[in-house]
């Protein structure tokens, strides 16, 4: 597991408005490594993105279902490789679970490994706060920006 300082020291992730409802509106999201959403100013980034996660009151403990849900934010780390307010929509997704230990809140290692054409690919570590490696997830994605955002030649080249 990257050495990280824990959940109470990092600052909330404020993600950009949350549909009244949706999953996203109950996970709760700790920024280790990346940027805020509001400071995205398509500097292109390193292709890794550390965030804590947890989702209270939806799941109870952390099981092979909310490492699921977790292990689909490799969008996230597309909008923070490429510095744009925008993500992407799963083409396909797999879940390997490792090892599941009782921890409430869940780093996630997201790497991004390549974005050509349109498309991503990247994958996730899920650690567990004990250092524990739960799970990891790949998923490719078309990329997609947001309205308010519109990409360069080069970004859809």
């Amino acid at each position: 597991m990257p050495t990280v300082p824990p959940p109470d020291d990092c600052p909330l992730f404020i993600h950009r408005g949350l549909q009244e409802g949706s999953i996203n509106e109950r996970i709760e999201k700790k920024l280790v490594k990346g940027r805020q959403i509001a400071t995205l100013d398509k500097t292109v980034g390193d292709g890794q993105t550390l965030m804590w996660a947890r989702i209270p009151g939806v799941i109870q403990g952390v099981d092979a279902s909310a490492l699921a849900v977790l292990g689909d934010y490799i969008p996230l780390g597309v909008s923070q490789a490429l510095g744009i307010r925008g993500g992407g929509n799963s083409l396909d997704n797999t879940l390997r679970v490792v090892r599941l230990v009782p921890t409430e809140w869940v780093l996630l290692d997201i790497r991004i490994h390549a974005i050509d054409r349109g498309f991503a690919h990247g994958l996730v570590h899920m650690y567990a706060e004990d250092g524990t490696l739960m799970a990891t997830a790949s998923q490719s994605c078309i990329v997609r920006f947001w309205k308010d955002e519109v990409p360069t030649d080069k970004e859809v080249s």
